[in-house]
């Protein structure tokens, strides 16, 4: 009898265990959603914005004042008493690679700064912030851009933010599961330390304003960069796209933005650098350059093809780079007199589907315990012939060479960078989505959907800010000179 009571309770137990595993299942897991992408709310009422907004002359013309400033970013490491404000830390781990366990950084093998150009046209004033750094975190972009506020009046739209992505640069800014599998453990000081240094560049180049002329130029790069994901199978961003920017009393800036990733260093490397993107703009330096300034550009899949690892490779690949805009530069043609407009949106995320197979996700509630944003931030800046669109990600070269497509009906040739002030993910072609790794898997939250979601909306600003002649008419001064929200 106790036998059999006890292979009853034994049963229910075991039973109820079973029937406990299944709830929490289905309270917790579901099937992934394929809905296309055009048939979600927040895509169709973001895409009519957008569509509304080209009603709307965004632009003005006249002539440039522009403005360079700069402010480093490396902190100070290993002191007794800390001072954030001061850059002093005991200790600050580096972002960029999981398998160094948050481990902190050992010393500095080359300083990262944060780089800042402004630029102003007819009572219109912005500013590019680029951040020697892995990706500008969205608290971190929101702290500097309330410091922007204060100091000068200037709107969140109107500040560019980016990073190099650097994986060798500033960590410990992140709170949370996510952020610190990438960035290390959270520092206390650190978001502030950086959004302070973003602000204090930013801030240098406003005051830095003056008259000045522009111009852009390119070059091909196809052997330092490979596609990751598939290899030859796909398809990649060659394009090195280059912005001079001169002053009238000579001092010269040029900006660069390219696809591959900065990932010469491996995650064995605990020193900061700045990885090739700095050694690129380093080398520009002291070839009498007063700034150069790296703009990570489209690097999702996109990997650097470097001779070597680590110093001797990023040193070459960057110096190689250099070399080539050095040839390219001389050619570029400037004008102290351009069309400019700069736009922002904010943009409704689909639903969270973060996976843990091909075809099950954790449901939204839970997953919004890792990944809480309900929405995103995506920008456009036009200056004369020429777009920069902003993308709060690691953004797919694949996907940017079809915007690049898309724009030569428009008479414009764009540039799209990523890790705009934000971030949420990889954002690769859906044609990917089902395969496994990690950026198709583990890094692409938000589902099969918002790859086609968020190139629709960066076509919408290509179409916004580079407005067909039967809307605006042909360019040139008379049909410019107002500055709307979208």
């Amino acid at each position: 009898m106790r036998i059999k009571r006890l292979a009853r309770i034994t049963a229910w137990v075991i039973g109820g265990l079973v029937g406990l595993l299944f709830l929490l299942t289905a309270i917790a897991l579901t099937t992934v959603d394929h809905t296309p992408y055009r048939a979600l709310p927040v895509v169709t009422n973001t895409l009519a914005r957008l569509e509304q907004a080209k009603a709307t002359n965004h632009l003005v013309y006249g002539e440039l004042r522009a403005g360079f400033g700069r402010a480093k970013l490396t902190p100070t490491l290993g002191v007794e008493r800390e001072a954030w404000t001061a850059g002093r830390f005991r200790s600050v781990p580096l972002a960029g690679y999981g398998a160094r366990k948050g481990k902190p950084a050992t010393g500095v093998l080359q300083d990262v700064w944060v780089k800042a150009v402004a630029f102003a046209v007819s009572g219109q004033t912005s500013v590019i912030v680029a951040a020697e750094a892995l990706i500008i975190p969205r608290d971190v972009a929101d702290k500097a851009a309330h410091r922007l506020a204060e100091a000068k009046g200037l709107a969140r739209e109107l500040i560019y933010f980016n990073a190099t992505h650097t994986h060798s640069s500033i960590g410990g800014w992140g709170q949370g599961y996510m952020a610190e599998q990438f960035a290390g453990p959270f520092v206390p000081g650190v978001p502030d330390w950086f959004a302070q240094q973003l602000a204090a560049a930013a801030l240098a180049a406003l005051d830095d304003l003056r008259p000045a002329s522009l111009g852009h130029g390119s070059f091909a790069a196809p052997e330092f960069v490979r596609n990751r994901l598939v290899g030859d199978a796909g398809t990649k961003d060659p394009t090195f796209t280059l912005m001079l920017v001169k002053q009238a009393d000579g001092d010269q800036a040029v900006l660069g933005s390219y696809a591959a990733h900065g990932t010469v260093f491996s995650g064995s490397n605990m020193q900061f650098n700045g990885d090739y993107p700095g050694y690129w703009a380093a080398a520009l330096e002291k070839a009498g350059y007063k700034l150069g300034m790296f703009v990570g550009g489209s690097v999702a899949s996109h990997g650097p093809r470097a001779r070597k690892s680590g110093l001797e490779g990023a040193e070459q690949m960057g110096g190689a780079l250099a070399d080539l805009a050095q040839k390219s530069l001389p050619h570029i043609l400037l004008t102290n007199q351009l069309v400019f407009g700069i736009i922002g949106v904010e943009v409704p995320l689909p639903e969270l589907q973060v996976r843990l197979s091909d075809g099950i996700r954790l449901r939204p509630w839970l997953a919004r315990a890792l990944l809480p944003a309900p929405s995103t931030f995506v920008q456009g800046l036009r200056l004369q012939n020429n777009l920069w669109l902003s993308a709060p990600c690691d953004f797919s070269g694949e996907l940017t060479l079809e915007l690049k497509d898309q724009a030569k009906s428009r008479q414009v040739e764009i540039a799209v960078t990523s890790f705009n002030g934000d971030y949420v993910g990889y954002v690769i072609p859906s044609k990917y989505y089902h395969r496994d790794g990690y950026e198709p898997r583990l890094m692409s939250f938000y589902g099969p959907q918002l790859p086609d979601y968020l190139k629709d909306v960066l076509g919408g600003l290509v179409n916004v800010l580079a407005p067909s002649p039967e809307v605006h008419g042909e360019l040139g001064p008379p049909n410019f000179g107002r500055t709307l929200d979208p």
